[in-house]
């Protein structure tokens, strides 16, 4: 027998194989031919339930990172709950309907227009089916487990019904209306929006301030006096319907040097306009009060027939302008409340699709309302009106889907009041617990300062409003009336609305006294699409019997706030009075390495099918724990080559410990604690800490702090100590020894727990390290998460050690000072010399442990602090060493250099300990000899 046939005893070829790309895929394959997530859901019967409700994505186009963070941590969540005492369905979802999937199709070249709307609705329908598939198949591919063959869809019967009956139970409450009032409007969509549907850039706008001439002064200003208002819509000025102010704030009535009229501005902000307008000098002729100024009259500056009213109002501000503002109740919702307020019609003289109609005046008639900001300023100048023109830079609302500005148009729609419930609302917020804790603050004030949430959209995919008319144009909203749509979508879908006349839709004999003659009409407008996912807590966490309502978690983007949050939370009080989630856990966008939004018009987006065809889904979860998911994420490939490191450094560590323990069976070979030797109990009692830390990280969905402690645990426990010891036992102990057997039981136990705890986060990884593993459970994903064992005094047996880890640190520091020196290599190559105090020599003997073997030196001594050479190391006022090479030769194959290599003449090349191993394991070699 050759003399490396009989080193390391212990240590077995093991490979696991890699090429995550093509056997991640082949691990999929098995998860769903085994219906791996079924049977968890079949284990978990009877236990408590935590559900997290699946916020839908739009159906349309590849899934981004931002997708892939958002699902992958609704993973990490949901399998650690399933492995975790709990029952913990998922259900994912798809937002179905929509502008994005019409203006798709559009793209393509179907014209909505010149189409019936059931066979536009079709392909709109076929569009969004096809989109839910691909990106279906991305999810899955992720790695994220859920009841794939069964998600919900906005498009579905059941849930549209779902949605009618929600729709029903607001208007029985009288929180659904119809009014004419100023919404967000986009004119490039032709249709309201909400304003979740919006997002904002800086734009330049024309800023203008100019005097309309008094006619009714009321007694106070005579007619040669002009009120001097500022806008920075010019398009509306057509649309004037009054002159707001304050009534608290002071104004002067001035007169300008070198002109005969006189100007209304607020007081304190005269010193500026005077400056602004060029005036070298003025005369204050007059000074009063807003309130003052109430009813006063002065006439429309492009038509002097119409009369401008001056009111008062609370959003009038002194940190811009004149203090008096230019107010058009038609295109903005102050202006409208306060025009209402006094009385005013509702003009809009800009059609749908942003062009000026002949209401604004022939000089405006047909056209586009941005190019009616020029036309209104040149009417000013050559009225003499003019008293300063200058751009603004400003942010402004854009639709978040044509990328176009939007503008405040009033038009006729149906609203679900806010104002009525806000208290509810607000105080359903208070029983919710907040991921980052400053969302409930954010929530709160986004429900606090939200108007009335305009419903009804001018597009055609989508769910219908059932609303029908009476002959004399009556809205007919009934329970009735509503369940028996209800019922109708649940069976045949809502294309049904379109499908059948009104009294086809109506239940079988209705009567109502706004239709005498039985003829109904019914609504065109479809439901904003947040009415939609707004609807899923009825549609799914209560239509479902196996999930919960409300749920125990949503999990979003921070943009959610004023999105499925918002709508979410408002129907849920306005059906149930209560909140329709326990917990909102928010995240913050996907960014590119630079800081900026990812867009693929910038070509700065990373997909995540790119990294995982390089390398490996698992690399990406486990980037997702790698970051700050609280805040804003920069994605670059160099985080997922960073990251990949990390993973090989899990995965090789897991391996490592793989291949010594394949000869051990836990049934057979594990050692009790008591019978542990002192290192394994310490490395036992780490690994239950390192358990409970990590499970303590789920339970707050703190998934950084997961990744940080695992490589921690990893690399400064495992690797630079604990495993770095055990290639002296493992490897060299008898194979059947108790040390061996001692230190295997151990790192299987690491192994094992270490395996269960990463299943959520690299599923497919576990996976394959479950195949070499001798457990019970024929899969990682069907096991539970390790329980933490606690012994009997383990504070002390951990004070103790980490004591003595302090000593290895700096023991570790000396010997890597001689190893500069070239005096030795390794540090095996060494004999140390401790001299520590009476208290330290006895912590020593207390460990119990083989302080040599620990410490991974050859030879070892220990002294009294007091004969601690001049030349010694020193560390404090009790701790000194020295080291120098070690006396003896190198043993072949334990490494150490000893004195008694050689003293077992059968084993020239073998120290004692070595020798007598081989003896006990080989006897035969000791009459064959060795051959080299």
């Amino acid at each position: 027998m050759r003399v490396k046939d009989t080193l390391n005893l212990g240590k077995t070829k093991f490979k696991m194989r890699g090429n995550l790309p093509v056997k991640e895929v082949e691990r999929q394959n098995v998860w769903a031919e085994n219906k791996v997530y079924e049977q968890r859901q079949k284990l978990n019967e009877g236990k408590p339930t935590f559900v997290l409700h699946d916020g839908p994505p739009y159906a349309n186009g590849d899934i981004h990172m931002g997708h892939a963070m958002n699902k992958i941590s609704k993973d990490f969540i949901v399998r650690y709950k399933s492995m975790n005492g709990f029952r913990s369905p998922y259900v994912p979802g798809w937002d179905t309907h929509g502008l994005p999937i019409e203006q798709k199709l559009t793209q393509a070249g179907y014209d909505r227009k010149k189409m019936s709307t059931n066979d536009f609705r079709k392909l709109c329908h076929d569009y969004a089916l096809k989109q839910v598939d691909r990106q279906r198949t991305e999810f899955k591919r992720l790695g994220v487990a859920g009841e794939w063959d069964n998600p919900y869809l906005t498009l579905a019967p059941e849930f549209e019904a779902a949605e009618i009956r929600v729709f029903g139970k607001m208007a029985e409450k009288n929180l659904i209306y119809r009014g004419l009032k100023p919404v967000i409007w986009s004119w490039s969509s032709e249709s309201a929006l909400a304003e979740a549907e919006v997002e904002y850039h800086d734009i330049t706008s024309p800023s203008a301030f100019y005097g309309e001439r008094v006619v009714d002064g009321k007694g106070i200003l005579d007619d040669n006096t002009y009120m001097a208002v500022w806008t920075t819509t010019p398009w509306t000025i057509p649309a004037s319907g009054g002159i707001t102010v304050s009534a608290d704030f002071d104004y002067s009535v001035v007169k300008p040097a070198g002109d005969d009229r006189k100007f209304v501005i607020a007081t304190d902000l005269l010193e500026k306009d005077a400056e602004l307008f060029g005036w070298d000098s003025y005369e204050v002729v007059k000074n009063l009060k807003g309130k003052d100024l109430e009813y006063v009259e002065a006439e429309h500056p492009f038509d002097h027939s119409r009369r401008l009213l001056t009111m008062l109002g609370d959003f009038v501000t002194l940190d811009a302008g004149t203090g008096l503002v230019h107010t058009a109740p038609g295109f903005g919702d102050d202006d409208y409340q306060v025009g209402k307020k006094y009385g005013l019609d509702v003009f809009v003289d800009v059609d749908s699709k942003g062009y000026m109609t002949k209401e604004a005046g022939k000089d405006f008639e047909g056209v586009f309302y941005d190019d009616a900001n020029e036309i209104s300023l040149n009417k000013l100048k050559e009225a003499n009106l003019m008293l300063k023109y200058m751009p603004i830079e400003h942010s402004y609302p854009f639709d978040w889907r044509t990328k176009k500005p939007v503008i405040y148009r009033a038009t006729t729609q149906w609203f679900a009041s806010v104002d009525k419930i806000k208290d509810q609302i607000l105080a359903a917020i208070d029983e919710v617990k907040f991921k980052p804790d400053w969302g409930q603050k954010r929530l709160h004030n986004m429900i606090a300062n939200r108007s009335d949430w305009v419903i009804s959209r001018q597009r055609v995919w989508g769910v219908p409003l059932p609303i029908f008319y009476g002959e004399d144009g009556t809205p007919i909203i009934e329970k009735e009336t509503v369940d028996h749509v209800a019922d109708l979508f649940g069976k045949y879908g809502s294309d049904v609305w379109f499908e059948r006349e009104a009294k086809d839709l109506l239940p079988e004999g209705y009567t109502n006294e706004h239709s005498p003659n039985g003829k109904f009409t019914k609504e065109n407008d479809i439901m904003d699409v947040w009415f939609d996912s707004g609807s899923s807590h009825q549609g799914v966490l209560a239509e479902r019997s196996y999930l919960t309502y409300p749920s125990d978690m949503y999990l979003e983007g921070s943009d959610q706030y004023r999105g499925w949050f918002n709508s979410s939370l408002i129907t849920s009080v306005a059906v149930s009075g209560h909140a329709p989630y326990k917990q909102l856990l928010s995240q913050g966008f996907t960014l590119d390495g630079e800081g900026h939004k990812m867009s693929k018009s910038l070509g700065n987006t990373i997909a995540p099918s790119e990294v995982i065809e390089k390398m490996g889904a698992d690399i990406v979860r486990t980037w997702v724990t790698s970051v700050d998911t609280s805040a804003d994420v920069r994605v670059s490939m160099a985080n997922f080559v960073k990251v990949s490191d990390s993973y090989k450094k899990i995965r090789n560590t897991i391996r490592y410990m793989l291949a010594n323990t394949s000869d051990f069976d836990p049934k057979e070979n594990t050692v009790p604690f008591e019978k542990m030797s002192a290192l394994d109990q310490f490395m036992f009692v780490k690994l239950n800490r390192f358990v409970e830390e990590v499970k303590g990280y789920y339970d707050q969905y703190d998934f950084l702090d997961i990744y940080k402690t695992v490589l921690k645990f990893v690399n400064a426990d495992l690797s630079a100590f604990y495993l770095d010891i055990a290639k002296d036992i493992l490897y060299i102990d008898a194979k059947d020894s108790a040390s061996r057997r001692s230190m295997q039981t151990v790192v299987y136990k690491v192994v094992v727990a270490l395996t269960k705890l990463l299943t959520p986060v690299m599923p497919h990884t576990t996976e394959e390290v479950w195949q070499f593993l001798k457990e019970p459970e024929e899969f990682a994903q069907l096991s539970e998460m390790p329980e933490v064992a606690k012994v009997a005094n383990e504070d002390q047996l951990l004070a103790n050690w980490n004591q003595f880890m302090n000593l290895r640190e700096d023991v570790l520091k000396s010997l890597e000072k001689v190893r500069d020196q070239k005096l030795i290599g390794k540090a095996s190559e060494a004999k140390l010399s401790l001299y520590l105090n009476e208290k330290d020599q006895q912590l020593l003997q207390d460990l119990n442990t083989n302080v040599k073997q620990d410490l991974l030196v050859s030879q070892l001594e220990v002294k009294d602090y007091q004969e601690a050479p001049s030349d010694a190391d020193k560390y404090g006022d009790d701790v000194a060493m020295t080291v120098e090479k070690a006396e003896g030769d190198v043993c072949e194959r334990c490494r150490l250099t000893t004195k008694d290599v050689g003293s077992d003449p059968d084993y020239p090349e073998f120290c004692q300990r070595c020798a007598a191993i081989v003896k006990q394991e080989f006897p035969e070699t000791a009459k064959e000899g060795f051959t080299e």
